[in-house]
């Protein structure tokens, strides 16, 4: 993440942003920002018998400026984030729509590229789901 932020903070036009956000993201069209092993804190107190739980939050910054332009809040829930977490019943995937998020502003130009970035995370999901 490092290099990224510096290659995108160091490029001299919009065409060297892409290129270099580009050549990050995934086969999904996109890339994973963070990752948070919150299930170490609940090993802490369970031991091993402690639930795994983790968070990613992941997007691509093109999505993002593309809902940001009709929205400036969508910066706000972007990138997005996603919870895989072990239950007793299984393991579930948790994510919230960013449609969800924008439609309280009206408008349909950023809700068009949410629900676009929402089936991107949603196929990602299932076939991470198998």
């Amino acid at each position: 993440m490092r290099a990224f932020w510096k290659q995108t903070t160091s490029a001299l036009s919009w065409s060297e942003v892409e290129q270099v956000v580009q050549s990050a993201i995934g086969p999904a069209g996109l890339m994973q920002f963070a990752s948070f092993d919150h299930g170490q804190y609940l090993n802490k107190e369970w031991g091993a018998k402690g639930p795994r739980v983790v968070r990613l939050v992941a997007g691509n910054p093109l999505i993002m400026k593309e809902m940001a332009r009709h929205v400036h809040d969508a910066g706000s829930y972007a990138p997005v984030t996603l919870l895989i977490d072990e239950r007793p019943d299984g393991v579930h995937l948790s994510y919230d729509r960013m449609a969800s998020f924008l439609a309280p502003y009206g408008s349909e130009e950023a809700l068009k590229v949410a629900r676009a970035l929402d089936e991107k995370v949603e196929a990602l999901l299932k076939e991470a789901a198998g």
